[in-house]
C-alpha cells in the first residue's frame, strides 16, 4: 500500500498520479470526504467494485455512493432531468446526496439501474476529481462497522486491501449526508441528514 499525504494543494499531483495508476491497476484507494474516510474506484470498473464489496464484506446487490468534481462531470454516469439541473447546481457543493437514473447500467449501481452521487465539500477532494473522474467514495469500514475517521485506523483495517491510502489526516466526522431520491415522482427523502432540502423541492419522507 502507498500512504501518501492529502492535505495541502502541493500533494495534489501526487495524489493524482497514485490514484490514476490505482484505478489503471483495478485498486482501491482510501480517500478523505467532508465527514469520513471512503473507498474509491472506478464506478465503471466491476474488478475494482468487487474488490470494494470484498473489502468490506457488502452484498454485491448493494449499490455505492459515488462523488465528482462538478454536476457537469457526473452527467457522464447520470441523467439529470432539466428541472433538477438548476436546483442542483445551486445546492452544491454540500452534504447531500441524490439517486438519479443511470446513464447505463454500472458496476457501482449494484442491482439497480440508479446511482447515488454528490460533488462533495471538500475542496481538496473535488480538485482530485477534476483531475481522474467521478470515483466511489463508499464509507471505508467494515460492513455494518462504524465509519472511520483516522487515516491510521483504515491503514490498520483495511491496509491489506488497498493500493493508495490518501492521508488526509482526521476527517470532520458528524452525521451522513442527507440522501434524497429524485429517481421517484415525487422525491423522497432516504436519509435525513446536515442538509435540509428547500420545500420547493418537494421532497417527501
Amino acid at each position: 500500500m502507498l500512504r501518501l499525504p492529502f492535505t495541502l494543494k502541493e500533494h495534489l499531483a501526487a495524489a493524482a498520479g497514485a490514484v490514476r495508476s490505482a484505478v489503471a491497476g483495478h485498486g482501491v484507494t482510501a480517500i478523505p470526504t467532508e465527514t469520513f474516510y471512503g473507498l474509491a474506484v472506478d464506478p465503471r470498473d466491476n474488478e475494482a467494485v468487487g474488490r470494494v464489496f470484498d473489502l468490506k464484506g457488502r452484498p454485491v446487490e448493494k449499490a455505492l455512493l459515488v462523488v465528482g468534481a462538478s454536476l457537469a462531470q457526473l452527467e457522464r454516469l447520470v441523467v439529470v432531468p432539466p428541472d433538477w439541473r438548476s436546483r442542483l447546481e445551486a445546492a452544491w457543493p454540500a452534504p447531500v446526496t441524490v439517486v438519479l437514473p443511470a446513464c447505463s447500467r454500472l458496476a457501482a449501481g449494484g442491482a439497480g439501474r440508479t446511482l447515488a452521487v454528490r460533488v462533495p465539500s471538500n475542496d481538496l477532494l473535488r480538485a482530485l476529481l477534476e483531475v481522474v473522474g467521478p470515483l466511489t467514495a463508499t464509507s471505508a469500514n467494515r460492513s455494518g462497522g462504524a465509519p472511520l475517521v483516522s487515516a491510521d485506523d483504515v491503514a490498520d483495517l483495511l491496509g491489506h486491501g488497498l493500493a493508495v491510502l490518501l492521508d488526509g489526516g482526521d476527517t470532520p466526522g458528524g452525521a451522513p449526508s442527507s440522501l434524497l431520491d429524485l429517481a421517484v415522482d415525487p422525491p423522497r427523502l432516504v436519509r435525513a441528514g446536515p442538509w435540509e432540502p428547500p420545500t420547493a423541492w418537494g421532497v417527501k419522507p
